[in-house]
């Protein structure tokens, strides 16, 4: 009997997931553990394998396509073998055809298709609607088969002329009106770019030739196709969704604090002397667990009605990657040694730039650190995950001179920006959450207990 292969279930909040590629075509011999596809949902693209053997049979879901979890994508067995009848698959997305608009892309990691399975992000950009119709619905496009013919023949868009058939239908005398409109016999291309422009339904009329004569070079149609629209990722549309309602909706407001590392990365170096390795982000995340066990209100959410006290602190670190953003969780950080915490922080960022975190270890975050100091970053800002009522923003820790005893000085100065909810956290609680840690961070005798 012919065995389903169903769309994972990649987390509790996954319902549907999209089939970005097939890996393995119809009449394939497909082992165990092989990869069968790559899919993606509103987290991550992940690749899923064959936990059976057997011959790809029929594959229901085509590339693009998006069906429910747990819904038969596939088929897999004997060659032959007769298959049950299915629903119609679900039809892949239709390409876009547009003026310019946003854009990005995606990458896969190696996951089995169980709950417990593992990920990579992806990212692509969205394509905004095209403008409504002033008034009623629009009329289907109308054009005729010769018409059709003589405008790819030209490698034209049909749909820019207007017709004069019978309810506004395009006819043959209409798209030569408008070829000698707009002077196409005057157009210069070579056949190699119109070949080109042809197969990715470009309309030459609409390039710029940057050839002599401004003829339309290959090269020409590569820019044009660069400038196409992408659809956006799953998880880059939710995160677009999520941040554009957390930023309208949540009233953030900043606290900006400098700190003095100076005698920190010192401490730091003799660590290292002694062999025992931490960076400036262990500093950083066991100074802001200090700090929001001292102030719970910072480690609380509301939705503007109530608020929820969290006993623990569930401390999200953020984490670029070439795809995109992706924020593992370090699970009750408040109890964890220091040295624990650089651990389990250090092993879920190593997954997460091997594709290998589940979607489950990026969930349920109460406070969040944005590390930009690698990155040669004076100041910025950071939106607020939704679900928390803060996050810190870190920024690069730059020598300054400073005034000590009189004295103007070098020293180690990095700046961080707290990012609150004014809703329930007060601008007074907020500088003296951001001071907290600016204190612990200068304070080497705690560094010194705790190490």
């Amino acid at each position: 009997m012919a065995q389903a292969i169903q769309m994972p279930k990649f987390g509790q909040a996954t319902e549907e997931g999209t089939i970005v590629r097939w890996l393995k075509k119809e009449g394939d011999l497909v082992a165990k553990g092989d990869i069968l596809f790559e899919t993606e949902t509103d987290k991550s693209v992940m690749e899923v394998e064959s936990f059976h053997e057997g011959t790809l049979l029929k594959i229901i879901v085509p590339e693009g396509g998006t069906a429910p979890v747990n819904s038969t994508v596939a088929f897999l067995g004997q060659p032959g073998e007769a298959l049950p009848d299915l629903a119609a698959a679900p039809a892949a997305p239709k390409p876009v055809e547009a003026a310019p608009k946003p854009q990005a892309a995606p990458q896969p990691a190696r996951v089995a298709s169980t709950p417990a399975a593992a990920s990579r992000l992806a990212v692509s950009p969205a394509v905004p609607a095209a403008p409504a119709a002033a008034s009623g619905p629009a009329k289907p496009f109308a054009i005729s088969p010769r018409a059709r013919k003589r405008a790819q023949a030209a490698v034209i868009d049909p749909q820019r002329i207007k017709g004069t058939g019978p309810d506004g239908r395009v006819v043959e005398k209409d798209v030569a009106a408008y070829l000698e409109k707009h002077k196409y016999n005057a157009l210069r291309i070579t056949p190699a770019a119109k070949v080109l422009a042809a197969r990715e339904s470009l309309d030459v009329l609409t390039l710029d030739g940057s050839g002599d004569g401004g003829k339309i070079l290959v090269a020409d149609i590569e820019l044009a196709l660069a400038e196409k629209p992408k659809m956006m990722s799953k998880m880059r549309q939710v995160i677009a969704q999520r941040l554009t309602q957390s930023f309208t909706s949540v009233p953030h407001f900043f606290v900006t604090v400098a700190a003095d590392l100076t005698d920190l990365m010192a401490f730091r170096e003799e660590l290292k002397n002694r062999g025992e390795k931490y960076s400036v982000t262990d500093f950083i995340m066991e100074a802001v667990v200090l700090s929001l066990v001292e102030f719970p209100v910072v480690n609380s959410s509301t939705d503007g009605k109530a608020v929820w006290w969290h006993s623990h602190v569930h401390l999200g670190v953020a984490v670029a990657l070439e795809q995109g953003l992706v924020v593992p969780v370090v699970r009750k950080a408040d109890l964890l040694p220091m040295a624990e915490l650089r651990d389990a922080a250090k092993a879920l960022v190593n997954k997460a730039r091997d594709g290998k975190l589940a979607p489950d270890e990026m969930q349920g975050s109460t406070f969040t650190i944005s590390n930009m100091g690698m990155m040669n970053v004076e100041n910025f800002t950071a939106i607020i995950n939704p679900g928390e009522s803060a996050i810190l923003a870190v920024s690069s820790t730059f020598e300054t001179p400073v005034v000590r005893e009189g004295k103007i000085v070098p020293r180690h100065i990095m700046k961080f920006t707290l990012s609150s909810d004014h809703r329930i956290i007060d601008g007074a609680t907020g500088a003296q959450f951001a001071n907290s840690i600016k204190n612990k961070l200068e304070d080497m005798e705690l560094w010194k207990r705790l190490t």
